[in-house]
């Protein structure tokens, strides 16, 4: 994970991760902003910020004076979205750096 990134894509990759491994289901309400400020030792604009991403790319739901709700199919869009990332972005700099330290992908896999 790059560390010059900005906080508030940090938590989004956090809730994303959360959101794909099912620790908030489709229908679950995330923490609300100052909670999880509270937890994370963020600002609530910044979270408020990660939040709206979620809610600009139609992934939660608001519910007024209620709270944010997971829609159905969030998780196999992050899902999807991350792994078109991971190859497009990570997966080639991953491969570049095994070649460049003569690592075969065979000599990752354990030994049986």
């Amino acid at each position: 994970m790059n560390p010059n990134r900005p906080v508030y894509l940090k938590l989004r990759d956090q809730i994303a991760a959360a959101i794909i491994d099912g620790v908030y289901p489709e229908g679950a309400m995330l923490p609300s902003v100052r909670a999880l400020a509270a937890e994370q030792g963020a600002n609530p604009l910044t979270v408020a910020k990660a939040y709206q991403q979620f809610q600009n790319d139609g992934l939660v739901e608001v519910q007024r004076g209620v709270g944010m709700y997971v829609v159905r199919g969030a998780a196999d869009r992050l899902r999807a979205a991350e792994r078109e990332a991971f190859l497009r972005v990570e997966w080639p700099e991953i491969r570049s750096r095994m070649a460049r330290l003569g690592l075969d992908p065979a000599d990752l896999a354990p030994a049986s």
